[in-house]
């Protein structure tokens, strides 16, 4: 049975999906187009575990999809709206001036 997910779930599961540097540079290499484990480990420089930990998470998170290719597994964005959507968060954050961050970001672990 299919259930629409709340928009707070949505955000959450994007949120940690985008908390890790490694998962971040994933999901960059994934939205230029879609690639083999072994490829994404070599050209992130990361072993081949520690990839396959940061692909389930992805996986888990519905962010990314794998695709059989004969013997070999390639992951792509589970949507290329994902692929916009990156783009624009990208764009919105470097518009946003690098000297503006919260007054309590030291305090909060924050910006």
């Amino acid at each position: 049975m299919l259930t629409v997910a709340s928009d707070i779930d949505v955000l959450a599961r994007f949120g940690r999906a985008l908390a890790d540097p490694i998962r971040c540079r994933i999901l960059l290499a994934l939205r230029a187009a879609p690639a083999y484990p072994a490829d994404l480990a070599e050209a992130l420089g990361v072993s081949r575990t520690r990839l396959s930990n940061h692909l389930a998470c992805l996986r888990d998170c519905g962010l990314v999809v794998t695709a059989p290719d004969g013997r070999r597994t390639r992951y792509e964005l589970a949507d290329e709206r994902l692929g916009h959507a990156l783009e624009h968060l990208l764009a919105a954050v470097v518009a946003v001036e690098s000297d503006k961050t919260c007054p309590d970001a030291d305090e909060r672990d924050c910006c």
